[in-house]
């Protein structure tokens, strides 16, 4: 298969430039990208046809997932933290209500509504505030039988996997190893316009190449064999095939081969898989002790099951074991609600970094969703900071709020789009309408133009089968 891959690219740079764009695979931010590259879908009652998966159906594609709440919020008070500035572009004022007896009921029916409009089979969700904790889990983890959703599963988190790599790579310029303004083609040959995208650029979107899952023969390869592996190398051939959108630094654009660069900028430089290297210089010292970084389609246990429509005739099918190694860099992690409770403040108030590195990570930079800047490797949607993640099957969306010192884990096990949503954006909008009006997560729904699939969640036009292959999610505009 490797041999057909490399062939196909070669032949295909011998085409004409200017090929027509196909769905996206959604790799892009599942939420803030879903309304700007990570989803699409279409304004009908049903969802849009979704993400592909790669095992056969254990699940009937008409089953209904129960709306009713199988665990019940945790009211142990949290510590506050020292109090953290809010960086450019965050609300300053945003402050979260207390987890009331009110509020909590409130947050209940406001998840419900979600599950049930949306078709979401379950779904897991972590509140954490100064004043206290809401975790809960509706829903299903697994439709049939009809296993109920619990809080503490593994599941596949998507685009969030952006944020690890990039943090490595800061880690690296905080010693001294790489410089951000370095050029890509100083560690990473072949790279159009290598001499001038620098390694600040791939990480802020703003570099101009063509994100791979946008590439019709990559999302055929992937369709056709959702279990294959794929390598770093052949993601970038289909991007490299394709000429760079503008020149670096001049637009913001979410592409999934710019964290799939980053990523072999790590292995060049520290020696170590790209795994291993995330294992002992992220996880461990963010104590994610139940963060993986898979090279196959492996998936640790306990977990659930997740469904998609990013299939090549449409259909709902479960994507629990497919092979998530074309996210690699950019999409391809697991992780659970109690790891990423700790990385959304980590992430946010940079633990594992220099303070003016983390300066560098939160500057301001213009996406093309409203309300949302884009960072390295982090967006700002309405003061909260972190990013949203979309994988066929999943969807996860970690974020804090630094004038709260409160964070937000949903994390769920569909990315079947309703109305053009991601369903991981209605329910983190659902959720911080009710405890942060002043800061309400919300990401644009996707738009049904082919021209725009890019920044779409799912990047499927109204009424076909979905071709996206998502791995993340971005800011509409950047989308993975």
């Amino acid at each position: 298969m490797t041999n057909r891959v490399t062939a196909r690219a070669t032949t295909a740079r011998r085409r004409p430039a200017a090929r027509p764009a196909p769905p996206v695979l959604v790799l892009v931010l599942a939420g803030l990208l879903a309304a700007a590259g990570c989803s699409g879908g279409s304004p009908a009652e049903q969802p849009a046809a979704g993400p592909v998966t790669a095992v056969p159906a254990a699940v009937s594609p008409t089953a209904t997932p129960s709306p009713t709440p199988t665990a019940t919020p945790s009211p142990t008070p949290v510590p506050a933290s020292p109090t953290t500035a809010s960086p450019p572009g965050t609300a300053a004022s945003g402050t979260t209500l207390p987890l009331t007896s009110e509020v909590t009921s409130r947050l209940d029916a406001a998840i419900g509504r979600v599950l049930t409009e949306a078709s979401v089979p379950g779904v897991i969700v972590n509140l954490s505030t100064p004043q206290g904790d809401y975790l809960k889990a509706f829903g299903v983890s697994e439709r049939v039988p009809g296993t109920a959703m619990v809080t503490g599963l593994n599941m596949r988190i998507g685009s969030e996997t952006k944020t690890f790599t990039v943090t490595g790579v800061l880690r690296l310029v905080d010693q001294g190893k790489v410089g951000l303004d370095d050029p890509i083609d100083k560690y990473v040959t072949g790279v159009p316009n290598g001499g001038q995208i620098t390694l600040r650029q791939l990480a802020n979107m703003r570099s101009g190449l063509f994100s791979y899952t946008r590439d019709e023969d990559f999302v055929h390869d992937f369709q056709a064999n959702p279990q294959r592996s794929f390598t770093p190398d052949q993601l970038l051939a289909y991007a490299f095939r394709h000429p760079v959108g503008f020149a670096p630094g001049a637009e913001f654009e979410y592409s999934n081969t710019n964290t799939v660069l980053l990523g072999l900028v790590i292995e060049k430089v520290d020696g170590r898989p790209l795994g291993e290297f995330l294992q002992k210089e992220v996880f461990e010292p963010a104590d994610l002790g139940r963060t993986v970084f898979p090279t196959d389609n492996a998936f640790p246990q306990p977990h659930a099951r997740g469904y998609t429509e990013q299939t090549a005739d449409g259909t709902i099918q479960d994507a629990t074991d497919w092979n998530p190694s074309w996210g690699w860099a950019a999409g391809a992690a697991i992780s659970d609600q109690a790891d990423m409770k700790k990385w959304a403040k980590a992430l946010a108030t940079g633990s594992l970094l220099k303070p003016q590195t983390q300066a560098q990570r939160l500057e301001p930079q213009p996406s093309t969703v409203p309300g949302t800047w884009y960072g390295l490797g982090v967006f700002d949607n309405h003061g909260w900071i972190g990013h949203n993640g979309s994988l066929p099957g999943y969807q996860a969306v970690v974020v804090y709020l630094p004038s709260a010192q409160a964070s937000l884990v949903v994390l769920l096990n569909t990315d079947v789009e309703y109305r053009g949503s991601a369903p991981s954006t209605l329910f983190a909008k659902a959720i911080t309408e009710v405890v942060s009006p002043a800061n309400v997560y919300d990401l644009p729904a996707a738009p049904t133009d082919p021209d725009e699939l890019e920044a779409s969640p799912s990047g499927a036009p109204s009424g076909s089968p979905s071709t996206k292959v998502s791995s993340s999610v971005t800011p509409p505009g950047p989308s993975a």
